[in-house]
């Protein structure tokens, strides 16, 4: 433990804010999302993205987070929502958050009202926060960042919760962003989307809440790997699923 310590330090003051589920995650979301269009909703799309799939418009917005132009949109990757409170009930973030902006974002995509360059770049924002309020520490206590500074050491390497749950389950099982998508949804029976569908994007946020438990479940020494895996790599799955489920549904009714 005297070793290990110091990188924990480390790795609490160096490591950057994550970013949402890694880039397979949210490729996994967007060809979810892309499988249950409807031909019309599949058509326009393909017009509005100029032939770009889900997938691939899923990681614009972590992408131009190196464009200065953008910088309005740091806060929106996530929500603050503390222990036993409502998102109406708490203090927004006046630069906007993950659960007010997707809600914004739908409403002006089904008013039907916007230039086609706007049109365009919400569509690419929807697709990234959908994916977004469904990872379980986007949606925050407001105690740790979202599990940036809960450390832990993930397979003997220093690292924190939150990266752990966007990228590090996920990279560890070493899987094409395909591969996970058809095996996340062939463990499903499609049956079930209905009950995930018509639900408000309230609903996805707090969903993410009530998992909180099961994912600062750790070990005294904080050393986690194979046997967090085993415990919490199906809850991931069925959360990517649920997002990409819930946002070809959104879409679909925008366009269909």
């Amino acid at each position: 433990m005297r070793k290990v310590l110091p990188l924990l330090v480390l790795t609490l003051f160096l490591a950057p804010d994550a970013l949402g589920w890694g880039q397979t995650g949210h490729r996994v979301v967007g060809y979810i999302a892309q499988q249950q269009l409807s031909p019309e909703a599949q058509d326009r799309l393909n017009e509005l993205l100029g032939g770009e799939s889900l997938a691939q418009a899923s990681t614009w917005m972590d992408e131009i987070r190196s464009d200065d132009a953008y910088d309005h949109t740091g806060t929106w990757h996530w929500v603050t929502i503390p222990d036993g409170m409502r998102y109406a009930e708490t203090d927004k973030n006046p630069d906007g958050d993950a659960l007010g902006k997707t809600k914004e974002l739908i409403g002006a995509l089904k008013a039907d009202t916007l230039s086609t360059d706007t049109e365009r770049e919400y569509v690419r924002y929807l697709v990234h926060l959908v994916g977004d309020l469904h990872q379980p520490l986007h949606v925050g206590t407001g105690e740790d960042r979202g599990g940036n500074e809960a450390t832990v050491i993930w397979f003997g390497e220093p690292s924190n919760l939150h990266s752990v749950w966007d990228s590090g389950m996920i990279d560890q099982k070493q899987l094409s962003f395909t591969e996970l998508a058809r095996f996340t949804m062939q463990t499903t029976d499609e049956a079930r989307y209905a009950d995930w569908v018509d639900t408000p994007a309230e609903a996805w946020a707090h969903e993410s809440m009530t998992y909180r438990d099961q994912v600062y479940d750790l070990p005294q020494n904080r050393e986690i790997g194979y046997e967090y895996t085993y415990k919490n790599f199906g809850t991931l799955k069925k959360r990517l699923l649920q997002a990409g489920v819930r946002l070809a549904d959104v879409l679909n009714e925008v366009y269909g």
